[in-house]
């Protein structure tokens, strides 16, 4: 299964946020399911979200593309460094991730 696919389906289907301050609260209220990270995101917001991530027990995907390019897979004109999954909708998204 395509990775791109998948988070381009939760997108369309369930419910993501996007960037750092939505995915860090989404961390800190308990409801993200998956953390996806760009592989250039910026070192001071790429280790907290990774430490609130261990803290709450979700998953990380370090994405192996730039911010533009998961900005781009996403279907959005800007850079994405961070986003969430809180309802992976229609997606298998969750299921990929923990196969690799």
């Amino acid at each position: 299964m395509d990775l791109r696919f998948q988070i381009r389906r939760a997108m369309e289907t369930g419910k993501v946020l996007l960037g750092y301050r939505e995915s860090e609260k989404s961390l800190l209220n308990g409801r993200a399911k998956l953390i996806i990270l760009a592989s250039n995101a910026p070192e001071q917001e790429r280790l907290r979200i990774q430490h609130l991530a261990k803290v709450g027990n979700v998953p990380i995907y370090v994405f192996p593309g730039t911010s533009i390019e998961l900005g781009q897979t996403c279907g959005k004109p800007f850079t994405v460094s961070v986003l969430a999954v809180e309802d992976a909708g229609d997606s298998r998204i969750l299921e990929i991730i923990q196969e690799e």
